[in-house]
């Protein structure tokens, strides 16, 4: 039997804050550990900062009061933090925990944000932006859109993978052109002009398609949902060669991911699909149960088996627990799996990468790509709704059924392959010919390839993130 999951009250999740542009951002979460998600109730208006209840010193004491009782690293947290030696919430929280920090244990995952806007980004994908991912060059100043998402502004006017943005203005008449937004305020300069994501903020575009052709076009943020595998690429089945290999790439770890993931993996089992290629490139994590429920899907000939153990701190040990994979009707038993990954991968993707490790030999796991971003441990969600306040917690790690962890410097030093690949924004995800994913190909199907350690420097771009992103923007990593 499983041990007994968590109680209702926590939320937890598995994301990557997204403070830093190589994280790929965070992904918080509504859904309860192992069980069917709850969700947060529906907040009351914030209300103004004179209010009592809610002024920056009531909040800041019941932070404190929640990282007293749950926070993984008690040993690592500062006694007697100075209130008004910060000016906000977030502030004051980085300072109680900076010992974390600066051991790389907490890579500002722990962090407040809107219940509101978090809740409906897991139930549904719900989210206001141009509908599309975007990374960066540093050296060069050059921003790319490295993925567009179905039924938002950007690909209605055909903004895809691949796409340049060379300025960025409120009107046409006060353009300023990535080069000197970055070389004047760095990535930061670029998210600033881009504006707040609210519905109806309008910018002005001048974009280069892949073809080399500019055009300038005004774009407004509006609401859209997110589909977390793409109606476009999501899974597909490649003949490489006469094998069969079952290719999905998973967007992020949200509520309703279930239904496509389970599409995916029917068509995998119906066609007698034994290889995977599982693109987590730019997959910062989410939801504990959609991940479970991956490794499920990945579980035909496992069930009963430990796929993985939550461990929280001594004094909250009975919040322990066991998870064991499930009988999936869709469920296949891969021989042969190439997860794709960057340093925008972290938490939940990792988590499926290292649950699975256990159960294929060591000849027929590889991680191809670049290191993953190392985040071995997972939040809660702790509520103040009145203030519309969630704080997130850094709260229990991870281990897998052979009691691995504390990968946090990554996934490189602990999978038994690597295969060192390019993110080929040149050709859609999908692509058999796109770089990352014919790497993973030849690997699955025997033909070999170049590896890479933990410490091989990425030479791919980052993806462009905010120093304070949004609930949005921190569970889908370069959004906008």
């Amino acid at each position: 039997m499983t041990a007994p999951r968590t109680p209702a009250r926590l939320a937890l999740t598995l994301g990557c804050a997204a403070m830093l542009a190589a994280c790929g951002g965070s992904s918080g979460g509504g859904g309860l550990l192992g069980g069917t998600p709850t969700p947060s109730p529906t907040p009351t208006p914030s209300p103004s900062a004179t209010t009592a209840s809610c002024s920056l010193s009531a909040r800041q004491d019941w932070a404190l009061e929640q990282l007293n009782e749950w926070y993984l690293f008690p040993e690592l947290m500062v006694p007697g933090t100075s209130k008004t030696a910060h000016a906000d919430l977030q502030n004051y929280i980085d300072a109680v925990v900076q010992p974390a920090r600066d051991r790389s244990f907490d890579r500002y995952f722990t962090y407040v944000t809107s219940i509101r806007e978090e809740t409906a980004f897991f139930q549904s994908g719900s989210s206001a932006g141009f509908g599309f991912r975007l990374g960066y060059d540093t050296s060069a100043r050059r921003v790319f859109v490295i993925e567009s998402f179905e039924g938002a502004p950007a690909l209605a006017q055909n903004i895809d993978r691949g796409a340049e943005i060379t300025a960025i203005g409120t009107t046409g008449s006060n353009l300023q052109t990535v080069n000197a937004l970055m070389a004047g305020g760095g990535a930061q300069a670029v998210v600033d002009a881009l504006g707040p994501s609210d519905p109806g903020v309008t910018r002005v575009l001048r974009v280069r398609d892949p073809s080399g052709a500019e055009r300038t076009l005004t774009l407004a943020k509006t609401d859209f949902t997110l589909d977390p595998v793409s109606s476009r690429y999501g899974y597909r089945i490649i003949n490489d060669g006469g094998r069969q290999v079952g290719y999905i790439n998973l967007r992020t770890f949200i509520d309703t991911a279930g239904p496509d993931l389970r599409a995916a993996y029917q068509a995998f089992r119906d066609a007698g699909v034994t290889d995977l290629v599982i693109d987590f490139r730019y997959n910062g994590g989410g939801l504990i149960d959609v991940a479970e429920l991956m490794g499920d899907l990945m579980g035909r000939d496992k069930v009963g088996q430990v796929y993985d153990y939550i461990t929280f701190r001594q004094s909250k040990s009975s919040e322990s627990s066991t998870y064991l994979f499930r009988s999936q009707p869709q469920a296949i038993a891969p021989t042969s799996i190439a997860f794709i990954g960057t340093g925008g991968t972290a938490s939940a993707s990792e988590m499926v990468i290292n649950s699975m490790q256990p159960y294929l030999p060591n000849t027929r796991l590889a991680l191809v790509g670049e290191n993953t971003y190392g985040k071995p441990v997972g939040q809660i969600a702790l509520d103040r709704s009145a203030c519309d306040d969630r704080l997130r917690v850094i709260a229990f790690r991870l281990e897998n059924a052979n009691r691995q962890g504390d990968y946090y410097t990554g996934l490189a030093s602990t999978v038994p392959n690597t295969c060192r690949a390019t993110d080929d924004i040149s050709r859609q995800l999908g692509d058999p010919a796109e770089r990352m994913l014919a790497v993973a190909l030849d690997f699955v199907s025997g033909r070999g390839c170049s590896p890479f350690s933990a410490t091989t420097q990425a030479t791919g771009r980052e993806i462009l993130q905010p120093r304070r992103p949004d609930a949005v923007q921190a569970n889908l990593p370069g959004s906008f």
